[in-house]
């Protein structure tokens, strides 16, 4: 019997062939954590004694950056003198979050098996890596031993078909699946994503599609490794590493297989509280905004500013509304100044933030205020996630966040593109 990406990817780091629903150590290549989890990483290694990483590691810090508190800049302090005395990298203030950060730096391979001390670790299976959140106790341990052990998980095989009308993304080819899959239907399950609709995306989509995989409940989830992937490492790499890729056995055995036709998929928006509480944009029109955001490691990517920038360019946001951008790197920040996108942006009335996850996580930049309604390119709307469980929050395409700063309203892309 054949193996399947995730299988393939553990078999190999615990030495041995195995199967889904065995369990085994692995060796892990590459782990992180960020300013709302090290603290406690720092804390559990100073608990067990571990004089020296075993696992190549960095810290981020960007989930409040700069910082808003007196308390917060004790942990940031805390992270800086650990990154020295261990000679650990560390991306300080303004480099940006740390999901699109580390895939930059050229530290993820196709093949590799990455712990990260954040859920949305998913986001780099559209290398080819397994790559999932955990916890910071974990984490630590897998830091002093350079191994954490796994259940091999099930995979769900999805299929995109189709060709993405105009006015659809990334953004809403992942809401769908989310809408049909649920919030819980892939728990602890890999994701294989394939499909016409899959290789037409550009690395920035693949980005986003993986990234919200964890809100389906998965593991991990892998996009294709093809040109366009490759043209993307390589462009960071500058030939410091071979690049293998990890393709799916022809015989793999699948829990299921989930088929999608995207020819015909409306803009979509997740409504408050959950994720998965999705429907067309047009169901929404009537729902007035006081916020739009668009930015985080889901959507605050070049591509995403880029269409936003579309459609404001020559417009202005609506009088009722505070348009937040958070780009999701300095890298992306300094394309969109030398494109022009930054000025676009000013120009039409929005704010733009330091990169970084300020307003997503609710910790600064942009917290709303009770009764508020929030159009955001995020991956969560929980209650209270940006800060105040009185606000409301919906999920949508860079797109339909733009469209809707304008209008002042959810609003429909496709009239303003």
């Amino acid at each position: 019997m054949g193996k399947t990406i995730a299988e393939k990817i553990l078999s190999a780091h615990a030495g041995r062939s195995l199967k889904a629903g065995d369990f085994a150590l692995c060796k892990i290549d590459f782990a992180f954590g960020q300013d709302g989890t090290s603290s406690i990483i720092i804390d559990r290694l100073k608990e067990l004694g571990a004089r020296g990483l075993r696992t190549k590691f960095c810290m981020v810090i960007d989930h409040s950056s700069p910082s808003p508190s007196e308390g917060v800049s004790r942990v940031h302090k805390k992270m800086r003198s650990f990154a020295k005395d261990y000679a650990q990298t560390l991306y300080d203030i303004g480099c940006g979050v740390c999901h699109q950060v580390i895939p930059e730096s050229g530290q993820i391979l196709p093949g590799g098996l990455i712990l990260g001390a954040d859920s949305h670790a998913s986001t780099y299976g559209a290398l080819g890596a397994f790559s999932t959140g955990v916890g910071s106790t974990d984490l630590a341990i897998a830091l002093a031993t350079g191994k954490n052990w796994f259940k091999v998980p099930g995979t769900l095989k999805i299929i995109v078909k189709g060709r993405s009308p105009k006015g659809i993304f990334a953004k809403d080819i992942i809401l769908h699946i989310i809408d049909k899959v649920r919030s819980d239907g892939a728990t602890y399950k890999a994701l294989e994503f394939s499909g016409p609709a899959i290789n037409r995306l550009e690395m920035d989509g693949r980005f986003t599609i993986c990234n919200m995989a964890v809100e389906m409940g998965a593991k991990t989830g892998f996009m294709p490794q093809d040109k366009k992937t490759l043209a993307w490492l390589k462009g960071r790499l500058k030939g410091r590493a071979k690049i293998n890729t990890v393709e799916p056995d022809a015989d793999a055995s699948y829990e299921s297989t989930l088929e999608f036709d995207v020819s015909n998929l409306a803009p979509q928006v997740s409504r408050p509280h959950n994720v998965d509480n999705v429907t067309s944009v047009k169901e929404l029109r009537r729902v007035k905004i006081n916020q739009a955001f668009l930015g985080t490691c889901t959507n605050g990517r070049l591509d995403d500013l880029r269409v936003a920038a579309g459609i404001l360019k020559g417009r202005k946001v609506a009088p009722c509304v505070k348009f937040i951008i958070a780009p999701s790197s300095r890298e992306v920040l300094l394309a969109a100044l030398k494109e022009g996108l930054a000025d676009i942006f000013v120009k039409a009335g929005a704010v733009i933030v330091a990169p970084g996850c300020g307003p997503c996580v609710g910790t600064h930049s942009g917290i709303p205020a009770d009764g508020e309604t929030v159009i955001s390119s995020a991956n969560r709307n929980f209650k209270g996630r940006m800060g105040n469980p009185n606000a409301f929050i919906y999920l949508a395409s860079p797109a339909t966040v733009a469209a809707s700063a304008v209008k002042g309203s959810i609003a429909d892309p496709r009239g303003f593109l």
